[in-house]
């Protein structure tokens, strides 16, 4: 059913409480691909911080080694899981992560997209926000959301 699952993930050990749903989709299902995805944002200053304008190359720079961060933070991933017959892969995406992930999904035939969440509600979630939130309300496949381990209901 399942033959190409993406995993967004930020680095975070909450993102990757959901390693172990993923091996079990992808020994259950039979999948043939896993991509692990990490999305960074290009590194800017807004416009009212003009008198700490950085250069063209000081940005570079910082992009530069923030993709070669995330890129390094995946492979190690990698390196550390093996699913029997499964292709692992490893995607960095410069972009807005909400975008950039249904993009990624629409144009690469992902089946399934696995992401964490932490289950907030109120308040909190209208400040912090929720990309796990917003991906499924923007993607064209099912989105399977994992709650944090102890999280705490109507938080």
């Amino acid at each position: 059913m399942y033959q190409k699952i993406m995993v967004p993930l930020d680095g975070s050990k909450l993102a990757e409480c959901v390693l172990p749903h993923v091996e079990a989709l992808a020994r259950g299902c039979q999948v043939k691909n896993v991509i692990f995805v990490r999305v960074v944002e290009s590194f800017y200053v807004p416009s009212n911080l003009e008198k700490y304008t950085l250069s063209d190359e000081e940005l570079k720079r910082i992009n530069s080694e923030t993709r070669t961060a995330a890129e390094n933070y995946l492979n190690q991933l990698v390196s550390q899981t093996e699913y029997d017959g499964v292709n692992l892969q490893t995607e960095v995406i410069i972009g807005k992560v909400v975008e950039s992930l249904d993009e990624y999904a629409k144009k690469n035939g992902v089946d399934l997209i696995i992401i964490a969440t932490h289950g907030r509600s109120g308040i909190t979630r209208w400040v912090w926000g929720s990309v796990a939130d917003r991906v499924l309300r923007s993607a064209c496949v099912p989105v399977l959301m994992i709650r944090a381990p102890g999280c705490i209901p109507g938080i």
